[in-house]
């Protein structure tokens, strides 16, 4: 109880001068106790680095700032491009409190009479930890003063100014590079386990390799960190036991991942968020379904690729496709992933309209596309069932695909990459297999002008499609410095006309679209499909009138969510100021790219 307490004290004493300061950097650490009775034993170190956990959950999941969604809420990305902000209005993210608490157990670990082999492994996940707050930082503001210890009220490195982004990242991979070394295989669930490690390595390693590949103003050699991304990834294929979760059932395997409340042995799961109802409940919450505030656009359903593995932009007026065409025939990973026509609702606790145990029929308004998403949504009426859900935070998945991205990048893509990666995901979706020598979808040779390679851009398309709404896709774009698909308007369903459709699959209409003109008539004059049915009314027209649905062209066309996405300045926008009271504390941080 005497070293719960100490710990307590802890981090109530970090949090309290944390929450008292703009700048944590200011206060001596009155923690004096922890490091007299806490840092002593096993126990001590791991309930110290538990506290440090902070996995994804459903609550991040349900955050998406790219091109693949919509947002009708204050999204910071959105209000930077629409808007001539400065750092006075664009204030978050510069956050130490932190990596305070990492160095500080950098600085007291080893009063622990443990072994070498012991202590070597709880410094690995420390720096681990270091090495992913560093690199969001750097992903977030590019050069940042460089910290690897806790700083007193007279020290001179207060007032330092940035440290390179060539030098932050040296630093960090030498963090993940001991941590690589030193942390354990085998680890409690949830815990920091090596092949976690190497994981968020590769991960990483492939984001710097790519951002100055294509950031080439930054004049940074990116070779070796793709040749790290290459290495860690076939370390995990060749070392860590793990496959993808495949059943033989390419309709379903997919999507279990995400609404499984056992997660536990999966071959797939590299780290696990896990959840008990009672003790630690999922966060799952309905407002990701439906037209909450985000809304997933067409331009991320026409990335899935047809059935036979044809580009949809093959297809005849694939551009002018009804709902129910363009779920016809497509990869299945689509239908695992989005609403479709004909999909039964089981859980009606949702934001949108529905009725238990019938085919569910998209709900529309303004600003929303009328895409709903399936992927995290738990459709089950048990809320028990809902809490237990667990959140798989590194997939297999994604080192099969950072291993043929690097490989790809460096130019060392063979046929036999593509089969030991990016085939085995094809294959567990049921989909026919990439070859090294693809046709060029000319939409997107479109989205990504600067890449001349059709195997890239495949794998680019795989990467989408598979990692759908796991938070990767906004960071992905500004790596390859696309920030230009940014500013394409989200569409949503494309309507031929006004009058009635069907959302359902049935060949039976559902919906009845009217001028926005007009009124909805009271509910027992509207129209009944031959079901019997009542029809849902929208009144629909341009951008901007009042109507329910904004469609493109008045009378006809795809739904639009917004009118003006704003512009992408480049290469300003792919870095956030510094928050100017910490410049105003500090004048040795200097605003960089633009930003004022």
């Amino acid at each position: 109880m005497k070293k719960i307490l100490a710990f307590t004290a802890l981090l109530l004493g970090t949090l309290f001068y944390q929450g008292c300061s703009d700048n944590f950097l200011n206060v001596n650490p009155q923690t004096e106790i922890g490091r007299e009775n806490f840092f002593n034993s096993a126990d001590d170190l791991d309930m110290y680095l538990n506290s440090l956990i902070n996995w994804i959950g459903f609550s991040a999941i349900y955050i998406e700032q790219s091109d693949d969604a919509t947002t009708s809420g204050n999204a910071e990305f959105m209000t930077i491009m629409r808007n001539d902000v400065t750092s006075r209005q664009i204030t978050g993210g510069w956050n130490w409190g932190r990596l305070r608490n990492i160095n500080y157990f950098l600085e007291n670990f080893d009063n622990a009479d443990l072994s070498e082999s012991a202590l070597n492994h709880y410094e690995g996940v420390a720096r681990f930890h270091r090495a992913r707050f560093y690199m969001e930082m750097v992903q977030r503001f590019g050069d940042v003063p460089w910290y690897d210890k806790v700083l007193g009220t007279d020290d001179e490195d207060l007032f330092k100014a940035r440290d390179p982004r060539q030098y932050v990242i040296d630093r960090i991979f030498e963090d993940y590079a001991f941590a690589a070394e030193h942390v354990r295989h085998s680890v409690p669930t949830g815990a920091v386990s090596n092949m976690a490690v190497r994981t968020y390595m590769a991960r990483h390693a492939l984001h710097e390799g790519t951002f100055r590949k294509y950031h080439d103003y930054l004049g940074l050699p990116y070779e070796r960190f793709l040749q790290i991304a290459r290495d860690q990834s076939k370390y995990v294929m060749d070392n860590g036991g793990f496959a993808l979760h495949n059943t033989g059932n390419p309709q379903a395997d997919y999507a279990a991942l995400f609404k499984s409340t056992d997660l536990q042995g999966n071959p797939e799961v590299i780290l696990l968020n896990r959840s008990i109802d009672g003790e630690r409940n999922s966060g799952w919450g309905n407002t990701g379904f439906g037209h909450f505030e985000q809304s997933h656009t067409k331009a991320m359903v026409q990335t899935y690729l047809m059935a036979d593995g044809s580009y949809l932009s093959s297809q005849p007026n694939w551009q002018e496709l009804s709902f129910v065409e363009e779920f016809q025939n497509r990869d299945p990973r689509l239908r695992q992933s989005f609403t479709y026509p004909g999909w039964v609702l089981e859980n009606p606790s949702t934001v949108a309209q529905g009725t238990a145990g019938q085919p569910y029929i998209q709900q529309m308004s303004q600003n929303f596309t009328g895409y709903h998403t399936l992927k995290w949504f738990i459709n089950n009426p048990s809320a028990s069932y809902r809490n237990n859900i667990d959140v798989p935070v590194l997939r297999y998945a994604e080192i099969l695909l950072i291993y043929a991205e690097a490989r790809a990048e460096l130019g060392e893509i063979t046929q036999g990459d593509l089969d030991m990666s990016i085939n085995l995901l094809r294959d567990r979706a049921g989909m026919p297999f990439l070859t090294v020598t693809p046709p060029v979808d000319p939409v997107m040779q479109q989205r990504y002008p600067n890449v001349n390679s059709p195997v890239l851009l495949e794998i680019r398309r795989e990467r989408r499609v598979e990692l759908f709404n796991e938070r990767h896709r906004f960071n992905d774009v500004m790596r390859y410095r696309a920030g230009h698909l940014f500013e394409e308007l989200p569409k949503g369903l494309y309507f031929s006309g006004l009058g009635t459709h069907d959302l359902t699959g049935d060949g039976i209409p559902n919906v009845k679209l009217i001028p926005y003109t007009e009124s909805i008539p009271q509910s027992e004059d509207r129209e009944r499909n031959e079901l019997g049915q009542t029809l849902i009314y929208y009144r629909a027209g341009p951008y901007g009138s009042d109507s329910q649905v904004w469609l493109e062209h008045g009378d006809h066309g795809v739904i639009l969510a917004r009118d003006d996405m704003g512009t992408f300045q480049d290469p300003k926008h792919y870095y956030r100021p510094i928050p100017d009271r910490h410049v105003q504390i500090n004048p040795n941080l200097t605003q960089i790219f633009g930003w004022q």
